[in-house]
């Protein structure tokens, strides 16, 4: 439409007429986009972008649509006949048009009632109703949930991950892993992940997973890394890491700020040459024969064109390149395992394997020639938060400290750039040197949970007491006090004509289903029973959706095991140094647990905690000589070791 219409001097002309047009970035304001998504959702049944809304000066929604075409098409009226009925209407109507823009909106606030009491819920029953749900719509030949395009949606991972472990049935426990499994080893080897370059494309417009809209998002890497790490824990699968790592070597590659923050994302569009005027879709990332050719030695041309799919006269199907900008180019796929290759070409594993990553820094190298796509610098404070628990979680579960070190770089930039250490509040987004006002529910969310597993990475306390006060102010600012759960937007915010709550699990989780995991974590490390009764209450928040559709909170879900399961925590009693600790850390995170927290006691971090919980208060005063663990489910603690084989069978019990 930015074609089509906005650009088109004569549309442009009327719009400026006849009304005052607002362009809103959804990723700095996802409160406006919510509120006039659900309006456009409920007068049309439909929803998506580009979406295009009519208000009252008061801001008050009255008609609204997503994609109008240019001109009229058929029975369906053009954008122009819409913007010409639609100003007639207001200068003879405006009147009525208030009165129903006041309805629309009393039927939105209705739709926030809170459900009614049907007694106490069964989350058990949920997750399998959840369950069930995601197996009607798996693609058991690509994996995935979409019949047509494929998203890599992270809650819904996440969900998978816990029920893999958690679930009481050892069928299901089977058939959710397996479902998880096969769905990241589409996203692992196919289309959607850029093999040459490293990172994660928005989705694919195919089932298959090989077509991708090139967009690359920094939540996605956020999601895909943190999934790739658990089912690696689970799997020990080797694509897995390298999935993991690809996404965070990607990041600090090419989203990073030089003081620590992440860019929001790159384009799909860029120019094919630099000389070209026009920006297609996917020119910096697809490859046809002839720049192949020019790259690749002759010698390991057929290798790399069997381990990727590449063809003569490219690998895209006519249905899935809509707009006829990828005729005759290649979008690199693993379509051959390298057992498969070694086989086929009489080689041995590892050097098929040295072959193929060669042709790949060739072709890497000869990509940065290529005019790169446009870099979106601002940097949203949600996305970050999710970033750091990528780079945390690498850090501990490697015991990788690069990693770990980006993560803590990144964790400053906000607390420097983004809090304002007066007010105690976060801001939304920065860029510039700017920042604007007020933050959002899933921002503190968010950067709460990043700081609870950068917490467990280097147990700083530091980090520990900014998640505590951060979530604080997150209930003193959106929590509602009558039904629970937590508001999108700061009430101090006069531009919104609605407060509401977001009810899904989208591309990234919902305020509340971070919220429920934050203080279910919190709860179980600091032992407080308001903390979590706060988890369950903002899951009773959503127990008339989660009824309705199990599936449109599956983070929210996987969440409720802090209250509703075994809930594990590890508490490591040693100093800092000590030569002991590191391997019973080891054995700790070379297991994946999704209801752990792991916490260190130490000469400087025990006033800290000793204040607030009583069993550690009551633990030895002088620091033992060599590191022991405590390791204790749902409050009810084992004998303390110092032993690693003592630990892991302990840890072997538990999980049995």
């Amino acid at each position: 439409m930015a074609d089509e219409s906005f650009a088109n001097e004569e549309t442009a002309a009327y719009l400026n007429e006849h009304f005052v047009s607002i362009k809103v970035d959804r990723e700095e304001r996802p409160d406006v986009d919510h509120i006039y998504m659900s309006f456009v959702q409920a007068a049309t049944g439909n929803g998506g972008w580009p979406l295009n809304v009519w208000l009252t000066p008061e801001r008050k929604p009255f008609f609204g649509g997503v994609y109008f075409a240019p001109e009229d098409r058929g029975r369906l009226p053009g954008f122009p006949s819409v913007l010409k009925h639609l100003a007639n209407l207001w200068a003879a109507e405006s009147d009525r048009v208030r009165d129903q823009s006041e309805q629309m909106i009393a039927a939105l606030a209705d739709q926030m009632a809170p459900a009614p009491d049907e007694g106490a819920l069964s989350w058990n029953a949920l997750r399998d109703e959840a369950l069930s749900g995601l197996t009607a719509t798996f693609d058991t030949l690509h994996g995935g949930f979409d019949a047509r395009e494929k998203f890599p949606s992270g809650p819904t991972l996440e969900l998978l991950l816990d029920l893999a472990v958690t679930h009481p049935d050892p069928e299901r426990r089977s058939h959710a892993r397996e479902m998880m499994t096969i769905t990241l080893e589409a996203i692992a080897t196919q289309g959607l992940h850029d093999h040459v370059g490293g990172g994660f494309h928005r989705y694919t417009v195919d089932p298959a997973w090989g077509v991708p809209h090139f967009e690359k998002m920094l939540y996605d890497q956020a999601q895909i890394a943190h999934a790739m790490l658990s089912a690696w824990q689970l799997t020990r699968r080797p694509e897995f890491e390298a999935a993991a790592k690809s996404a965070l070597n990607y990041v600090t590659e090419r989203l990073t700020h030089p003081a620590g923050g992440f860019y929001s994302a790159e384009d799909a569009v860029s120019l094919p040459t630099a000389d070209s005027d026009l920006k297609i879709e996917g020119a910096y990332y697809t490859w046809t024969m002839e720049q192949f050719a020019a790259v690749v030695p002759a010698d390991d041309q057929p290798l790399v064109m069997e381990a990727f799919g590449l063809r003569r006269n490219g690998n895209v199907a006519n249905d899935y390149d809509v707009q006829g900008e990828l005729a005759g180019k290649n979008v690199l796929h693993r379509a051959r395992t390298t057992a498969q290759l070694a086989d086929l070409f009489e080689l041995e594993p590892d050097e098929v394997d040295n072959r193929i990553n060669r042709a790949l820094a060739l072709m890497k190298a000869a990509r940065e020639a290529r005019p790169r796509p446009h870099l979106d610098d601002k940097i949203v404070t949600a996305w970050n938060g999710l970033m750091i628990s990528a780079y945390a979680r690498a850090g501990q579960i490697w015991d990788d400290a690069p990693y770990a070190e980006i993560a803590q770089r990144a964790a400053h930039f906000l607390r420097e750039r983004l809090y304002d250490e007066s007010t105690r509040t976060i801001s939304r987004s920065y860029r510039d040197g700017q920042r604007d006002a007020l933050g959002f529910a899933e921002d503190y969310a968010l950067v709460v949970q990043g700081l609870l597993d950068l917490y467990e990475t280097d147990f700083d306390i530091a980090w520990l007491q900014w998640a505590l006060e951060l979530q604080h102010q997150q209930d003193a600012i959106f929590r509602d006090p009558e039904r629970g759960g937590y508001f999108a937007s700061d009430p101090r915010d006069d531009s919104i004509v609605l407060r509401m709550k977001v009810e899904h699990d989208g591309v990234e989780p919902a305020a509340t289903s971070t919220a429920v995991r934050n203080l279910g974590r919190l709860a179980a490390l600091f032992h407080d029973d308001k903390l979590l009764d706060g988890a369950v209450e903002a899951s009773h928040s959503m127990s008339g959706i989660l009824q309705r559709s199990p599936t449109a909170l599956p983070q929210l879900l996987a969440a409720t095991g802090w209250f509703a399961g075994d809930a594990q925590q590890a508490l490591f009693h040693s100093s800092p140094d000590n030569e002991r600790l590191p391997e019973l850390l080891t054995e700790i995170r070379d297991r994946f647990h999704p209801r752990r927290m792991v916490v260190r006691i130490d000469s400087e971090s025990r006033p800290f905690f000793e204040s607030r919980v009583s069993f550690i208060a009551g633990l030895p005063d002088d620091l033992p000589d060599e590191a022991t663990a405590y390791i204790c489910e749902n409050f009810v603690c084992q004998m303390p070791t110092s032993d690693r084989a003592e630990l892991a069978e302990i840890l072997d019990r538990a999980a049995r």
